[in-house]
């Protein structure tokens, strides 16, 4: 069963609910219990959420009534197999690392998304969890992207990349170069290193994971959702332009719109949050109810293809655990 928070997305109630219900799988909705919208769905009443505009976390330490606190709660109780959120992104975060709480040993979630580009799945993370990064942040972020491809995707072993201004070893910020150097030396029977790549690669279809800090990934995200945008909004205009070219447009409809479709957000459902030890999924603020349809599916996988103990397995695996006993979910 999926906790979802009712609260955040820009549609409303009306669209977390009948997303609710398209998802096929068990959802537990937290939000205001006397809603209309929500009528014959499994509610818990919480009908106060975090708003974008305060501060995540003392927010989610001081209003434990809140949704997303609630549906946190769950999944660290085991009452909830995963939660998904179209609320604040800051306090989905938050009440993940403060409840749910990371995989032992490891420094720092990251927000990982699939991004909306045709063709072949590439993951990008980190996507606006950790502006600042460290080498060994990096690292784990490597070997956390690749076990969600293999576990959530079937990828056989993930090709992974490291966003830099340049594909040369030496090309890079110094936490960039060190993190290559250690991705370099890592055993190729555990992670599929390609090395480093450049923004052009995020959509040349040649990679499987691509691993940056938060900030410099979330840009990277805005600029390839908007560019997504405007090519669509490009190829509609085209193909009504003239008498012409609209009966040249009714023979490539069907192809313009499964190009629409791979590269809308919402066909993707949201972003997920890896490091964690249960499943927490963002969804886009504007998702419609297949959006969130769709982010209630990915978590369910999450949790059937057991994401969570193939992550800590890859990480065990490799040594990049920060000072973590063997197969240790106790708090830190």
């Amino acid at each position: 069963m999926i906790a979802l928070d009712a609260h955040g997305a820009d549609g409303g109630l009306q669209v977390i609910a009948e997303g609710a219900r398209r998802a096929g799988v068990p959802v537990r909705v937290y939000g205001p219990a006397g809603a209309a919208e929500l009528g014959r769905l499994d509610v818990v009443d919480a009908p106060t959420a975090i708003g974008n505009d305060e501060e995540p976390v003392r927010a989610v330490r001081s209003r434990e009534d809140t949704s997303i606190v609630r549906a946190a709660r769950a999944v660290a109780a085991g009452e909830a197999d995963g939660l998904v959120s179209a609320g604040s992104t800051g306090a989905a975060l938050a009440a993940s690392v403060l409840h749910v709480k990371r995989i032992r040993g490891v420094h720092r979630p990251a927000v990982a998304v699939l991004l909306p580009v045709p063709g072949r799945d590439i993951l990008l993370l980190d996507a606006g969890a950790n502006n600042e990064v460290r080498p060994e942040h990096l690292v784990q972020f490597a070997y956390m992207g690749s076990a969600f491809m293999e576990a959530v995707r079937g990828v056989d072993r993930p090709k992974v990349g490291l966003l830099s201004n340049g594909e040369e070893a030496g090309k890079g910020t110094p936490d960039v170069k060190e993190a290559h150097e250690r991705l370099a030396a890592a055993d190729s029977s555990s992670l599929n290193f390609a090395g480093n790549v450049e923004g052009s690669d995020l959509t040349g279809g040649e990679l499987d994971v691509v691993v940056t800090d938060g900030f410099t990934g979330n840009v990277a995200l805005k600029a390839i959702e908007g560019t997504s945008k405007a090519v669509v909004r490009a190829i509609r205009e085209a193909v009504t332009s003239s008498p012409v070219s609209s009966v040249g447009g009714l023979l490539i409809r069907g192809r313009v719109g499964r190009l629409r479709e791979e590269i809308d957000p919402n066909t993707v459902g949201g972003a997920i949050l890896l490091g964690l030890r249960g499943v927490a999924v963002i969804a886009h603020g504007g998702s419609t109810p297949d959006g969130i349809a769709n982010a209630v599916r990915l978590a369910q996988r999450a949790h059937d293809e057991r994401m969570i103990e193939r992550t800590q397995r890859a990480l065990e695996a490799a040594g990049v655990l920060r000072s973590a006993p063997t197969g240790s979910f106790d708090s830190q």
